[in-house]
């Protein structure tokens, strides 16, 4: 099992940067990809980006060069810079671990809004 916090969400005006932190926890050694997802209202989630064990990383379209995901100084931390915030990035950000054997783990979310 993995348990996964995540936080650093918050409200931000158009233009400007937040950071997200998740923090893994349990079985961690299993753990093979981190990354985040995020659910805007009426819409399905979707992925932002993710990070191997071996710092191989993966952005979604709407996000590159835009938001950077890296790991901490131990690997059970990953957090996610987001610069240049637009109102369309407003949505509820969610932490994810996927271990060997496939198993996926989510942690409760951090709201992070734009306003215009």
């Amino acid at each position: 099992q993995v348990q996964l916090v995540d936080s650093g969400g918050g409200l931000v005006q158009a233009g400007g940067s937040l950071r997200l932190s998740c923090v893994a926890s349990g079985s961690i050694f299993s753990i093979n990809v981190m990354g985040w997802y995020r659910q805007a209202p009426g819409k399905q989630r979707e992925l932002v980006a993710t990070i191997t064990n071996g710092g191989s990383t993966n952005y979604a379209d709407s996000v590159k060069g835009q938001f950077t995901i890296s790991r901490g100084n131990f690997k059970n931390i990953v957090y996610l810079q987001m610069n240049s915030l637009k109102p369309e990035d407003t949505a509820v950000y969610y932490c994810n671990a996927v271990t060997i054997p496939a198993k996926f783990y989510w942690g409760q979310g951090a709201q992070v809004t734009v306003s215009s």
